[in-house]
């Protein structure tokens, strides 16, 4: 059976894309942030083994769930659609970074306008590359955002730097960019602090290139640099922390952080590491380091404390999760490949997935609990995954793997990837560039 949502116009109960039911909505609508780091895998931050120092994000962990077997789409673009859609990368066609205008607001549905059906006031601060329009036109009500990438993203030029306002350009010349994101964020909270609100915030940090931050010191080098981004991204995320406790609004609020993608390594071992040992892949690749994630929630008195959960987790499972916390209605006309893990981070068992889906540019891979299966047929055991993705050929006498091969396979077929058509495109491009250019 693939992995589909039956979409009601009922708030209490849903479906999951494993057929199971998901438990009633809780009476009271937490508001929701969603903290979205640029290309933090599981080797970049502390609580999942990294080598950097996150105190702050560390102690969202401490003080709630960190989820083990979290998965992202490897690339930009094609996993935030997912995350803000709840659909899977060949449904959307949003399937590398080069295919933003696949999405449009008459063919999907983002988060946002669910959560609006509800009562809540929705945002949108930071980063949004790689997706058609821009926030508001995806249902936001309001929205700060970069206007451009590389340095943009970071320190804004000094002679004439902006980035966009509700769609508007404004001006900020010579400001850092992360550090306005942070008061954007701030200054929505507290104008509707009475809540329910949606904070989606995917913050600059710690995508290329790396610059100094304002508490880097002069001749860092780019070891250090690195450094520098992950702990201002963490010390940003304790200055958010420390907001919400000011206006008494901790307990009434889901905390949510993880990463769009692996980490990537930029000639940096120490950012691929997990207890010191190297992980296997990175950012853009089909491996565990190109999509495993950290995810960490965190609601005070509702989210048990120091919890470290193993179930199966991918970023279509944020669209079903947050509608069902809130009690929102789910449209009615799509698929989605969302299932709720609502139930979890309010301290019950839950029904976990039984496999989770990963897919960029015709590439696509499904995995269980110990083996993954390729679209080209490629079965890994991850037994000793993060760090070895064992290959299991097809002469295995191993019952379990062979069980798996099948089962696995038969997902891969209800699940076709796109063809990759847009590397196939830019192929073609420079093709014609390069024959162009010649005497």
């Amino acid at each position: 059976m693939p992995a589909v949502f039956l979409l009601l116009a009922l708030p209490a109960r849903a479906e999951d894309g494993h057929g199971k039911k998901e438990k009633s909505a809780p009476p009271s609508k937490p508001n929701i942030i969603l903290i979205y780091s640029d290309d933090v895998g599981i080797g970049a931050v502390g609580c999942t083994g990294g080598p950097f120092k996150t105190p702050n994000i560390d102690s969202l962990a401490k003080g709630g769930m960190l989820f083990q077997n979290c998965y992202s789409t490897p690339l930009c673009g094609p996993s935030r659609c997912q995350t803000l859609t709840g659909r899977y990368p060949f449904r959307t066609g949003l399937i590398s970074n080069q295919s933003a205008s696949a999405i449009q607001p008459d063919r999907e549905v983002m988060i946002p306008t669910v959560l609006k059906m509800a009562g809540y006031a929705t945002a949108c601060s930071g980063k949004w590359g790689q997706m058609s329009l821009g926030p508001i036109e995806w249902g936001f009500d309001e929205s700060m955002i970069f206007s451009n990438g590389r340095g943009g993203r970071y320190w804004l030029d000094k002679a004439n730097g902006t980035y966009l306002l509700n769609g508007k350009p404004t001006a900020a010349p010579g400001k850092y960019f992360p550090d306005l994101s942070h008061d954007f964020v701030v200054d929505f909270i507290e104008r509707h602090k009475d809540g329910p609100f949606f904070v989606y915030y995917p913050m600059s940090h710690a995508h290329a290139p790396i610059l100094p931050t304002p508490d880097s010191k002069p001749g860092a080098d780019k070891t250090r640099l690195y450094a520098d981004n992950i702990e201002y991204m963490d010390k940003l995320v304790g200055r958010l922390m420390d907001e919400l406790d000011r206006l008494h609004l901790r307990e009434k609020t889901l905390v949510i952080f993880t990463g769009d993608n692996g980490t990537a390594r930029m000639g940096i071992d120490a950012g691929s590491t997990v207890n010191g040992r190297p992980i296997s892949g990175q950012k853009g690749t089909m491996l565990e380091g190109g999509s495993r994630v950290p995810l960490v929630a965190n609601w005070p008195g509702t989210t048990p404390a120091g919890t470290v959960n193993r179930d199966l987790v991918d970023f279509s499972d944020f669209f079903a999760t947050f509608a069902a916390l809130a009690g929102a209605p789910l449209p009615e006309g799509v698929v989605l490949d969302s299932h709720s893990f609502a139930p979890q981070i309010e301290g019950e068992k839950g029904q976990s997935r039984d496999w989770v889906y990963v897919e960029l540019n015709g590439k696509s891979y499904v995995r269980d609990a110990r083996f993954k299966l390729t679209n080209k047929g490629e079965m890994f055991d991850l037994s000793e995954a993060p760090f070895v993705e064992k290959p299991v050929g097809l002469d295995t006498t191993d019952e379990a793997a062979i069980s798996s091969r099948t089962r696995l396979q038969k997902i891969l077929v209800e699940h076709p990837a796109a063809s990759g058509k847009d590397k196939k495109d830019k192929k073609d491009k420079k093709k014609k560039r390069l024959k162009q250019a010649a005497p």
